[in-house]
């Protein structure tokens, strides 16, 4: 009799071979209606599963996060699917998993549909939804699966079977009543009476299996929610998303532009190099005052350095490699930590040296899959905020403890309040022994716990040489972007003869914190973009102050203006175009630009400026001397 455990610590025998359903119902007949899937072990089951040994489990129901995954991966796999195959029976399935925020289904049509096809695909799955159909398992050998799928002519999912090292227990799942199988690995819901409210949202491109080789399938994506209340809230926050969406506001603002000609690389217009220099002279003011020195290492390297290093086995294939005329193989590097390291190693170096704060702004390469591509918020080619901190073992904490309030004074100037603090330990693939892992994990959280900083753990998702803290930004629509993070490494040094000389005249290998702030700035600005919908900072702004004239008679004044202030250091632009006022002061506005400095003949005869900031349409009269006053006030950062 298997001695089932719950989550408040009661326990209790059951006889072998119970389900999920059968404790549901022994605990209540309310429980019983609402349960759809079952934890066992921390591994999600059917409800139908039977149990047969001692374990941990939890009722799963769709008040849970991991049960509101189930309901849209059942309504991916068996109603969406069912709804295409119904209205399109020659269509052939692939694969319909789960993410974020809902689902997809991967399917080869015999004629390509479009977005005007949905809506109908939608009432379809309506349909089938009413009927509120028991979803059955099946378990079948891999022939018996490989010939269902072979029937029913779906070669995906026969290819599926074929290719995998499975054979038996294949997971087949029908709804009653109908001639509809598909392939899942689970679990799903025991009928359809659980689905909440949905909607198809877009239609995609996707090779199949992801490799432009392949046929071209088409991607139905659709969200799924607990009821039309969440649903409507999401489809809100999705609109505003679309407003907010940094690729538009990059193109409206003349910030940047991508093209075919380099995947994934960011073509920088003036005005979105101006942000992006903006920021690297920010975080040059801020690693100055906290003793760090800045160093840049080369961008292409050989291959036997990323050997040493561990790269070259773990992060290859994400690699951009060259080979020469001299038959060498060389790889523009992907981190900057190995290049780092070899600064460290070129002096002979004390422990009164020690901590050491180097910061670089390295440009770093990584092949991203092409469909993964999203703006600046996934490149291929991007600027890390990079630095590496050598230091002796019981300086680490400390060293830590000032990282971390550095990081969140950096994201306050930012307007970023609210921010999740993340902590990940050691992954199955690592290098290093488990008591070097045991030091660095407990002097990471220490340093978390020294300053009464809440946290959660992200268990096995450390980097492969040791622990990290990851910053998570929440934004101004609640959404979560891990942007910073601190790693110590007592692994990478010794791979790369990185040492010190100690107080007893021995070499020892120092403690490197690998730490970034932005992360990326590619997509550090893209985060701000969305996060301020393209109004950024005043201090940030690529155009400060616009000058707009109402008449020629004004543009002597108005140079003078615009001198004074390139003087003092503020952006600003002229504009003395022979057009209506009301026309000039709309394009500004649709700049973004903070300030708006009107000219009339008025303010040339009195030497005074009418003054509008962005989103407010009153106007200020005042010398030049008050806006310069306030610029300095509200334009700078310190």
């Amino acid at each position: 009799m298997p001695l089932i455990t719950f989550p408040d610590g009661r326990n209790k025998n059951y006889d072998r071979g119970v389900t999920g359903i059968d404790i549901a119902e022994d605990i209540s007949q309310s429980l019983k209606k609402k349960a759809i899937a079952i934890l066992v072990n921390d591994e999600e089951k059917d409800l139908l599963d039977p149990i047969d040994q001692d374990s941990d489990v939890s009722i799963i129901t769709i008040q849970d996060e991991i049960g509101l995954d189930i309901m849209r991966h059942t309504l991916a796999a068996q109603v969406l699917a069912k709804a295409v195959k119904n209205l399109y029976p020659s269509s052939k399935l692939a694969i319909g998993p789960t993410i974020e925020n809902g689902f997809y289904y991967d399917i080869l049509f015999e004629k390509p549909i479009s977005s005007e096809d949905l809506p109908a695909i939608e009432e379809e799955m309506k349909k089938i939804i009413k009927t509120g159909s028991n979803i059955e398992k099946f378990l079948k050998s891999k022939k018996e699966a490989i010939s269902l799928f072979d029937k029913l002519s779906e070669p995906y999912k026969s290819k599926i079977i074929k290719d995998s090292d499975q054979n038996n227990a294949f997971q087949i799942y029908h709804q009653e009543n109908t001639d509809f199988y598909d392939l899942c690995r689970g679990p799903h819901l025991p009928n359809l009476k659980h689905i909440g409210a949905f909607k198809l949202t877009k239609l995609a491109g996707a090779y199949w299996k992801g490799d432009s080789n392949n046929e071209m399938l088409q991607r139905i994506y659709g969200t799924a929610w607990r009821d039309e209340k969440e649903l409507n809230q999401y489809l809100k926050l999705i609109a505003e998303a679309e407003k907010r969406d940094h690729r538009r506001i990059g193109k409206e603002l003349d910030l940047f532009h991508f093209q075919e000609d380099a995947p994934g690389a960011v073509f920088w217009h003036q005005n979105g190099w101006i942000i992006f220099n903006k920021l690297i002279d920010y975080m040059r003011t801020k690693q100055e005052k906290n003793g760090y020195v800045e160093i840049s290492s080369p961008t292409v390297l050989d291959r036997s350095l990323w050997e040493k290093s561990g790269h070259w086995e773990k992060f290859k294939e994400n690699m951009y490699i060259a080979k020469t005329k001299e038959d060498r193989n060389f790889a523009l590097k992907p981190m900057n930590c190995p290049g780092g390291i070899q600064i460290f190693n070129n002096s002979l170096r004390s422990y009164r040296e020690l901590p050491m704060r180097v910061a670089e702004f390295g440009k770093v390469f990584r092949f991203e899959p092409s469909g993964a591509l999203h703006g600046l918020m996934r490149v291929r080619e991007f600027t890390q905020d990079d630095a590496h901190i050598y230091c002796l073992r019981e300086q680490m904490e400390n060293e830590c403890i000032q990282i971390i309030n550095l990081t969140l004074e950096i994201y306050k100037d930012f307007g970023f309040e609210n921010v999740k603090i993340k902590f990940s330990d050691r992954p199955t693939k690592r290098i290093g022994d488990d008591k070097t892992w045991d030091f660095l994990e407990k002097s990471l959280i220490n340093s978390l716990k020294k300053l009464n900083l809440s946290y959660e753990t992200n268990i096995g998702d450390g980097a492969f040489y040791g622990p990290k803290i990851e910053f998570v930004l929440v934004d101004a629509l609640s959404r979560e972007w891990q942007c910073g993070t601190i790693q110590v490494d007592l692994n990478l040094p010794p791979r790369l003869n990185a040492t010190y000389i100690d107080s007893d005249g021995d070499k020892k290998h120092p403690v490197m914190i690998h730490r970034a702030f932005f992360g990326s700035l590619e997509r550090f600005i893209g985060i701000l973009i969305e996060h301020y919908s393209g109004k950024l900072p005043k201090w940030l702004a690529p155009v400060q102050v616009a000058i707009a004239t109402i008449n020629d008679n004004c543009n002597d004044y108005c140079d003078e203006i615009a001198k004074k202030l390139q003087s003092e250091g503020f952006r600003s632009k002229k504009d003395k175009r022979n057009e209506k006022l009301n026309y000039k002061i709309r394009e500004i506005s649709n700049e973004k630009i903070p300030y708006l400095v009107i000219i009339g003949e008025k303010e040339v005869s009195e030497k005074t400026l009418s003054l509008r900031e962005f989103g407010n349409n009153l106007t200020v009269n005042l010398k030049y001397e008050e806006l310069l006053k306030k610029l300095k006030k509200s334009c700078r950062i310190d």
